[in-house]
């Protein structure tokens, strides 16, 4: 066992990050499915880790205390990008989008319970291995096993559940770039002239150098620590009520209130360039150290029903962005641009759907609207409307 303290978990993942831009620059395939550079780095080395656990018996543990911070922080500075008046322009788009995604969560559940129906296994495996880990991710998998164990008497619930969420991040990274190409080859590409009279939002271009002073990066950094503190505490305040949500969706929603609070009372206005800098620092790092820690050998549990189970939602989700994402959302480049991110979060993780878009527009162009619109529905709505349609299909008489 190799253990590595956090300065070595820091190195390395900023070395996954390095090793990751190499690749894609070297290899065409990558560049032309526009695989994100933290999903090649990081499951290249976790694949390095599978194989020296199978064939030398021995394993890297890392510290993971960074993870969650970063992933809050990259939250954070969605919510600290989202200022009313921009909001407001991308509304129908922001509805609509909205509406697509319910529609994707329902479709998973159906699929799920259907295969396990017809599979003959528990059907709650199937809720489980649908939008419960799939759009839910690690922790809404981890928090709704426990009922499923609790309430059902489902075994090794928690253990599949994170299994179908490392599945889904996997599968989330990797299907985003195909499906955007397959896309692309149906509409204009603009170039990157594409909305060139508009501010980029701070996850566009993000190798574009951005120039911001010391104070500014301490201004956003402060921002992103108070949101931190005040989410995490909004969090535990609701924890257990009715109105009980993910930490990271609080930590959005006080970035939301302090930006758009700070400027109507004419206190401050956040520095966009500044959240750009900190908020792409946090994704990629997050990323890099999500996917370098998978504990891939663990996908192994999974009983083949459920290998079957996620391979075809797997399937169904690239078929869902390519014929429901790409045609409700207007058949052009920033539909494409959005099926990418749909596949990011329907499989994975919002993180990773804003990933996909960056691999997708370093390549063909800049898409505003779809940097607008996709945090704000992958980080905030799709948890709300999740958590009440896995109450609903638990309502359903098939888990006596």
């Amino acid at each position: 066992m190799l253990q590595l303290d956090f300065y070595g978990t820091l190195v390395a993942a900023s070395l996954v990050l390095l090793l990751g831009r190499k690749i894609v620059e070297w290899s065409p395939p990558l560049r032309n499915y526009s695989i994100p550079e933290p999903v090649v780095g990081g499951l290249l080395v976790a694949t390095l880790l599978l194989l020296g656990r199978l064939s030398f018996g021995t394993e890297v543990k890392f510290d993971t205390g960074m993870q969650t911070p970063l992933m809050l922080a990259f939250f954070a500075s969605i919510g600290l990008n989202a200022d009313f008046a921009s909001l407001k322009k991308g509304g129908r788009t922001l509805v609509i989008f909205t509406c697509v995604v319910v529609a994707m969560l329902v479709m998973q559940n159906i699929v799920g319970i259907a295969a396990a129906s017809a599979m003959g296994i528990n059907p709650l495996l199937g809720l489980l291995g649908g939008s419960i880990t799939m759009s839910g991710g690690h922790g809404t998998g981890a928090a709704w096993s426990t009922v499923f164990s609790e309430k059902y008497g489902l075994a090794s619930a928690t253990e599949v559940a994170i299994a179908c969420a490392t599945f889904g991040l996997v599968m989330g990274g990797l299907i985003g770039g195909p499906v955007a190409r397959y896309l692309v080859k149906k509409v204009k590409t603009p170039g990157s002239e594409h909305n060139s009279d508009e501010t980029p939002t701070p996850f566009e271009q993000p190798h574009a150098v951005r120039l911001i002073t010391s104070q500014v990066f301490i201004e956003t950094l402060a921002l992103i620590a108070v949101s931190l503190m005040a989410g995490s505490a909004l969090a535990g305040v609701l924890k257990g009520t009715a109105f009980e949500l993910p930490s990271f969706v609080c930590v959005l929603f006080i970035g939301v209130m302090l930006r758009n609070g700070l400027s109507a009372l004419g206190l401050y206005q956040v520095f966009d360039r500044g959240v750009s800098v900190l908020g792409n620092v946090s994704l990629s790092l997050f990323l890099a150290m999500a996917l370098m820690t998978l504990r891939l050998w663990e996908l192994g549990s999974l009983a083949l029903p459920m290998l079957g189970i996620l391979a075809l939602q797997a399937s169904v989700m690239a078929l869902f962005a390519i014929f429901v994402t790409f045609r409700v959302m207007g058949k052009n480049y920033d539909a494409v641009v959005f099926a990418a991110g749909n596949c990011g979060f329907g499989l994975g993780a919002t993180p990773t759907a804003i990933a996909n878009m960056q691999a997708v527009t370093e390549r063909f162009g800049p898409s505003h609207i779809a940097f607008l619109v996709v945090p704000m529905v992958g980080a905030f709505f799709i948890d709300i409307a999740n958590a009440i349609l896995i109450k609903l299909f638990l309502l359903l008489p098939l888990y006596g």
